[in-house]
């Protein structure tokens, strides 16, 4: 091949490249439409969007704690930055009042919004592509029913590269797997009822997997256990650190009620989705827990270990003051605390659970009776949470001692949510 025949395709190549770059990158806009009129609204189709917005945990990510709902600018932390949730809101200016069903199915399917932009994968579209259109659209109904608020989130604050979101084309290319989920036929109605969503709208491995270093969930581990907002999301698969196995009554009880006699409370980020799953049809509940509980099938029960207990050091006279009048009394007591040979906590590899619950407890349903835990952060020291951490690990958990307990209280008071 002569010189100008090698320039000339090199140059072919380039162009190619450049060309199938800037398709992969540009998005067209979306025009906008006039509002939904919410009375004009299917009212069946609501109520299902909004159980499907229950269990996608909308309210959560997209509402400020004390906030109006589903008004955004609620901070996401991440390994890259600060993420601001939008304003889904179907106000005209500053919400979602102006996204066609199409403009929203976009969204959710491939994480563009309406103008365009690329979205970033702290809303889960990796997982909310697998929704039907029928399912979407139900969403859509919910969302544009909702009472509008004038909000504008703060700008995100992500550090050069990761503010650039251009970018996000090619982590999709590499890590968004686009439609919908083909069913197992090898499994029941109930069980692919479940995985639809628990993969899709529920969401469950985003906080439940492990992710790489650019922030996408390894599926290879699927469930293997993961990080959320300063607490451990345990593993879901034959991994779980829960002494008696979970079966799908359990978690069914569990997902509704927040509650489980060999389980214990949902905490941390986890006690909002259970709350919000508590206005869910039974029979979906009852199907994401028959799915989740067989991905640890075959794991063996662990017996909880009995051990004697020690009464003379500085942790054990804590314990006795502060936890054992809850925790060693029969499970289904005013607190319905848990027996801690059954604490999932307790066997975790690192101590970051444990520490989050002694520090800030576990707060009460509104208006109903239990279960509940006080917070010991401000009663006890960071020594005396530490020391007392190690004691209840010791004590109630046939696994080793923990050796970085202070490391991570000291994470946990910098705020570091990894």
């Amino acid at each position: 091949m002569s010189g100008r025949r090698l320039i000339t395709a090199l140059f072919v190549v380039v162009a190619v490249v450049v060309i199938a770059g800037a398709l992969l990158v540009w998005k067209p806009q979306i025009d906008p439409i006039e509002p939904v009129k919410a009375s004009t609204v299917n009212a069946g189709l609501v109520v299902k969007g909004a159980a499907l917005a229950a269990i996608g945990n909308c309210a959560v990510c997209h509402t400020v704690p004390g906030g109006r709902a589903y008004a955004g600018s609620r901070a996401l932390p991440t390994p890259f930055g600060t993420i601001y949730s939008s304003n889904i809101t179907p106000d005209p200016d500053t919400g979602l009042g102006r996204w066609s069903e199409e403009a929203f199915r976009r969204a959710l399917r491939e994480g563009v919004d309406r103008e365009g932009r690329h979205l970033y994968p702290a809303f889960p579209y990796d997982h909310f592509t697998h929704l039907t259109d029928d399912d979407i659209g139900a969403i859509y109904a919910f969302v544009m029913t909702r009472t509008p608020v004038r909000s504008v989130p703060p700008e995100n604050k992500l550090p050069f590269p990761f503010n650039i979101r251009p970018l996000l084309a090619g982590w999709k290319l590499l890590f968004l797997s686009r439609g919908p989920r083909e069913a197992d036929m090898g499994q029941s109605a109930e069980w692919n009822r479940g995985a639809y969503l628990a993969e899709g709208a529920g969401h469950c491995g985003a906080c439940h997997t492990p992710r790489n270093s650019l922030g996408a969930e390894q599926k290879a581990h699927a469930y293997a256990g993961g990080v959320s907002e300063g607490w451990d999301a345990p593993a879901l698969d034959a991994g779980s650190p829960a002494p008696v196995a979970w079966t799908a009554d359990q978690l069914t009880t569990f997902l509704a009620n927040g509650w489980q006699a060999q389980h214990g409370a949902s905490a941390g980020p986890m006690a909002p989705v259970t709350e919000n799953l508590a206005d869910v049809p039974e029979k979906d509940i009852r199907a994401i827990a028959v799915y989740i509980a067989s991905l640890s099938k075959g794991r063996p029960a662990t017996p909880p270990p009995s051990r004697t207990a020690d009464t003379s050091s500085a942790a054990a006279i804590i314990y006795a003051g502060a936890c054992g009048v809850c925790h060693d009394r029969p499970a289904g007591a005013a607190s319905q605390g848990l027996p801690l040979s059954f604490s999932s906590s307790l066997r975790e590899a690192r101590p970051r659970n444990a520490l989050n619950v002694i520090m800030h407890g576990i707060a009460r349903r509104p208006g109903e009776v239990g279960p509940f835990m006080p917070a010991f952060d401000g009663l006890l020291t960071d020594a005396q949470i530490v020391d007392l951490a190690a004691y209840i690990r010791d004590r109630f958990a046939d696994a080793p001692a923990w050796s970085n307990i202070g490391d991570e209280m000291s994470k946990i008071r910098k705020g570091d949510p990894s």
